[in-house]
């Protein structure tokens, strides 16, 4: 097992590691820029180092300040956390070459599953099912563009090979539209991404939003650890998640984690990782894997009993995976909120000083967030500052206890998002279950302030 640490990332995710990093007995190296000074995670480490000013592009992005505080330090690996630099299979491969372990796949994994088309071809060959559509690269042949359109049939998403987090797709109604948005798509896949490469699937019209969490060793061992429903989301924005997904079937889950699971094995892949699925008439396709640990992983948390955070850094020592398969039951239901420093309707940021901050407790509740009374929420970075997760013998029981918990919650000083949480738990569409992607856009747009 590994002696130190370094956590190269910020906010909840960093206290996160941190702690689990305490519970196996292992020293935590903190990075931290000039505006994370004053973060939790820092006052609470035994070992921090300034990385940087406040833009991330000369902190939390910059690998040889990074590097360099792990040889500083003498750390032995290095945990990415999520965003920032954890899905870039260049830093994995400086780390690695600079004698450090990247605590994640190996940097073929991430170019792999990082680029969509890649992405795509792998599943296929590895018999998970995927969105119809181009199977790599669009040509330039504006006749083959047509042709290809229209035999997948309209309406069809343009979508960046590169890209992420909601951004470099567009939507195709019609033939008419088609060439030009193929067109905008590239340059802003290029300008964004680096990569200008795009591709092209069947626009579903009505799907939910789910993902299967897996886990893999060294060893070739992977399992994976039940699904997410992730469709409450605002402009491809995660808001809600929980597990396990209303409404399917258990065997269906089955089978589509066995193939994640065959998927995992066939291309080498080791670490955390999360397969996501569009579901729309009884039917799974793939869209993309993360390889990473997701915000959402404390939902899985709780329904399987698993330490996921513990155990990628386990699997990452060369230990083998704890628990087989068969030994991954589900219990209850469990949901997490994702609480933002913003205006709950406008989502406008609201960084500033936090003058009250009191969370809610009880049976059943987690908090993860690295906010404290009086910390300033600087305006630097993503707007999440923590994130409510409540657990229940029922999906009804874990609602109920959100409830309880969003009523508890006071934030002052700055803005946040609580407000909206409280009047989704009460939505009778959310509570019986399976809304799709696009329904709590629908959902603002009806209750407009």
């Amino acid at each position: 097992m590994f002696k130190k640490i370094l956590v190269a990332n910020r906010g909840e995710i960093a206290l996160r590691v941190q702690r689990a990093c305490r519970e196996l007995g292992i020293k935590a190296v903190m990075v931290y820029s000039e505006a994370d000074r004053d973060a939790k995670y820092v006052r609470l480490a035994e070992e921090a180092v300034c990385i940087g000013p406040a833009p991330s592009g000369q902190s939390y992005l910059s690998m040889p300040a990074i590097i360099s505080a792990a040889e500083v330090t003498d750390a032995e690996a290095i945990h990415p956390g999520y965003g920032f630099l954890s899905e870039n299979a260049d830093f994995a491969e400086r780390v690695e070459k600079s004698g450090f372990q990247f605590i994640g796949p190996t940097p073929e994994s991430i170019r792999i599953m990082g680029d969509k088309v890649s992405a795509k071809q792998a599943m296929i060959k590895a018999g998970v099912p995927c969105v119809p559509g181009s199977e790599g690269e669009l040509p330039d042949d504006p006749a083959a563009l047509k042709r290809l359109a229209k035999s997948v049939g309209y309406p069809v998403i343009i979508k960046a090979a590169g890209g992420g987090g909601g951004r470099g797709m567009r939507v195709v109604h019609t033939e008419a539209a088609l060439l030009a948005a193929v067109q905008m798509t590239k340059a802003e896949a290029g300008a964004a991404f680096g990569n200008p490469a795009v591709y092209m699937e069947k626009y579903l019209q009505n799907p939910r939003h789910i993902e299967i969490q897996v886990i893999a060793d060294k060893h070739r061992n992977a399992v994976y650890l039940g699904e997410r429903d992730c469709s409450m989301q605002r402009r491809h924005q995660k808001v809600i998640e929980e597990a396990p997904a209303p409404g399917i079937p258990r065997r269906q889950i089955e089978r589509i984690g066995e193939r994640c699971v065959a998927a995992c094995k066939k291309i080498g892949y080791r670490g955390a990782g999360t397969f996501e699925f569009l579901y729309e008439n009884g039917e799974f396709y793939f869209i993309e894997m993360n390889t990473r640990v997701q915000v959402e992983h404390p939902v899985t948390e709780w329904v399987t009993g698993v330490d996921i955070v513990r155990t990628q850094i386990m699997v990452a020592a060369g230990e083998k995976l704890p628990f087989t398969q068969r030994q991954v039951q589900i219990r209850g239901h469990a949901i997490e909120c994702r609480v933002n420093a913003e205006d709950p309707f406008k989502f406008t940021p609201s960084p500033g000083r936090v003058t009250m901050w009191h969370m809610p407790g009880g049976p059943g509740v987690r908090v993860d967030s690295h906010v404290y009374n009086n910390y300033f929420v600087p305006p630097n970075y993503d707007s999440m500052i923590g994130k409510i997760i409540v657990h229940g013998d029922t999906r009804e029981q874990a609602i109920a206890r959100m409830q309880t918990a969003l009523a508890e919650t006071v934030i002052e000083g700055i803005s946040s998002n609580v407000p909206l949480h409280r009047e989704l738990m009460v939505d009778a569409n959310f509570i019986a279950g399976g809304t799709n992607i696009h329904y709590l856009e629908k959902w603002l747009s009806d209750h407009q302030r």
